[in-house]
């Protein structure tokens, strides 16, 4: 499944989307439909985490933080907060992985095991985003990205997600040589998506979350 991606060239020629209309319909039904369901089966699991966040140093348990989704529009986005009030301070910074010395103790287990994403069910849920496609970056970052390779602009077609074939094999972007290297990715999957490559790229995110795979 991961292909080679040295040998995708950075020329400028349109990418279209992999999926037609009827496709892309079906897509965003099915994601509603389990995005609602998951909302409910794991609502237990939401209690548990906003309490723990909550107890750990009184701050807010969401984040929100905007993000560029479908057509260029922003959006906000929702996450367990992981990280420490004062976190950005200084201005935006990447995310260091497990090393990342700003995480609270609680906020870094939820990101170990992925649980800080799950408030983006909601996000799928009212069609900002879906289950799989490029992660939502920031207008920050897409500036800076954009000035290396403006085919970023190409991912604006579909909506973002909350997993990706990106995610998979790149991991987490915390240089700009990832962050062009996700691109290649993230354009790959533009191209030939399709039903049966969303439900590979949903199997194998649940079964690397389930034996641990840091990404």
């Amino acid at each position: 499944m991961e292909l080679n991606i040295e040998e995708i060239k950075a020329d400028d020629h349109f990418i279209r989307d992999g999926m037609n209309g009827l496709e892309r319909n079906v897509k965003r039904f099915v994601d509603c439909i389990l995005a609602l369901i998951c909302l409910i089966v794991f609502s237990p699991l939401f209690l548990i985490c906003y309490i723990a966040v909550k107890r750990e140093d009184g701050g807010p348990a969401i984040f929100k933080q905007e993000r560029i989704g479908r057509f260029g529009r922003p959006f906000n986005i929702y996450k367990f907060r992981s990280m420490r009030l004062d976190a950005e301070k200084d201005g935006p910074a990447l995310y260091k992985s497990g090393e990342d010395n700003r995480l609270t103790k609680v906020g870094k287990f939820l990101r170990e095991h992925h649980l800080d994403e799950l408030p983006q069910l909601w996000n799928v849920f009212i069609g900002e985003m879906a289950f799989i496609g490029p992660r939502p970056e920031r207008q920050f970052y897409i500036d800076q990205i954009m000035q290396h390779d403006p085919r970023y602009r190409y991912l604006y077609q579909i909506r973002p997600g909350v997993t990706s074939y990106a995610t998979l094999y790149n991991g987490y972007t915390d240089t700009m040589e990832k962050m062009l290297r996700r691109l290649r990715y993230d354009l790959f999957y533009l191209e030939h998506r399709s039903w049966w490559l969303d439900f590979k790229i949903l199997w194998m995110t649940f079964i690397s979350i389930v034996f641990g795979k840091k990404f």
